[in-house]
């Protein structure tokens, strides 16, 4: 495989924006672009039927600020489009919103493209990392499902681990192109986790947003205010799309820890052709930009996403250069096709 750079490349590329998002937002294959048809989605999942009402749009729609028709609805979406019969995790735990997770996963394949000709690279030979998959394993059920590649997902928690493990074991096609891996260093992103010789053509990772649990429990309450529930009470709101501790923050928040992701693939710049997260604040991008300069990155993009009012950015980083990427697709891609 191709040595690590020697000395500082050229200056990066900093890309924004995308000519894949379409209405909404939301990218072109994005499955999710049309409005929710409740109809079709309760013939999947009858148990939907319960939380469908008339909002004051004359619209069928949930209540999304009830956490059990959010899950019903993430259940339905599953098993609808992505041919998931059973998908559950424990009550508090981090239920994703769809849309958004699947927006993530697509536009890594348009990333992965530039790197092969422009034809996004399919199947088990394209190896994906998903740091913190958590007991909902999201991305790695959409990653596999849409575009078969095999993932590994590690987590801290075991608990988020056991529960992600009976979802694979639960779904057919799913053991073969998922494998799940403890991080036993909570501290630790990549150090610890992979084993010898390892490589994976992608990372991808949701990190902690909050800095702190008292600014966890202050963004509920505005997620509240902004569905239009009223706060003026001492009890914490309940979060409509969950989440444990480590999912939702982290000391420093999400600039620490994706600084810290930063650090870390400096020790390993060939284990991996693209590294990847979600940026959620803008405010971070500075800080991010500054860590990649210091790491002597040979590229990195941001790719802006967009779902409805929500905006959000991937920042992607390689140490490879341009041949050395080449290098990259013809040993792991076009020969793996070839046998």
């Amino acid at each position: 495989m191709p040595k690590p750079p020697k000395k500082a490349l050229k200056t990066p590329t900093d890309t924004t924006g995308s000519k894949a998002a379409g209405k909404q937002g939301l990218h072109a294959r994005n499955r999710h672009r049309e409005r929710y048809d409740f109809s079709q989605l309760i013939r999947s999942c009858p148990e939907l039927a319960s939380f469908v009402a008339i909002n004051d749009h004359a619209d069928q729609s949930i209540d999304f600020a009830d956490p059990k028709a959010v899950k019903t609805l993430n259940r339905a979406l599953l098993r609808h489009f992505y041919g998931i019969s059973t998908w559950d995790i424990p009550p508090g735990y981090l239920c994703p919103p769809i849309p958004g997770r699947a927006d993530y996963l697509h536009y890594l394949a348009d990333l992965l493209a530039a790197s092969n000709g422009g034809e996004i690279p399919r199947g088990n030979a394209v190896r994906a990392l998903d740091i913190g998959t958590g007991a909902n394993c999201i991305y790695p059920i959409l990653g596999h499902r849409e575009y078969g590649w095999h993932f590994l997902g590690s987590d801290i928690d075991t608990t988020a681990l056991a529960c992600a493990g009976a979802i694979v074991d639960a779904n057919s096609g799913l053991a073969d192109g998922i494998q799940l891996r403890l991080q036993r260093s909570p501290e630790k992103i990549f150090l610890g986790l992979l084993e010898d010789q390892e490589q994976f053509d992608v990372c991808l990772c949701n990190p902690p947003f909050h800095a702190s649990p008292q600014e966890a429990r202050e963004g509920s309450q505005r997620k509240w205010q902004q569905l239009g529930k009223n706060t003026g009470t001492c009890t914490p709101p309940v979060l409509n799309f969950g989440g444990q501790g480590r999912e939702l923050w982290c000391e420093g928040g999400e600039a620490a820890f994706i600084g810290r992701m930063v650090k870390e693939s400096t020790t390993i710049p060939t284990r991996c052709l693209w590294f990847t997260t979600l940026v959620s604040k803008s405010a971070n991008l500075p800080s991010v930009r500054s860590a990649l300069k210091q790491a002597r990155v040979s590229d990195f993009r941001v790719i802006e996403m967009a779902q409805g009012q929500k905006k959000s950015r991937i920042v992607a980083w390689t140490f490879l250069n341009p041949e050395q990427r080449q290098a990259w697709r013809t040993e792991r891609w076009q020969t793996s096709a070839l046998q």
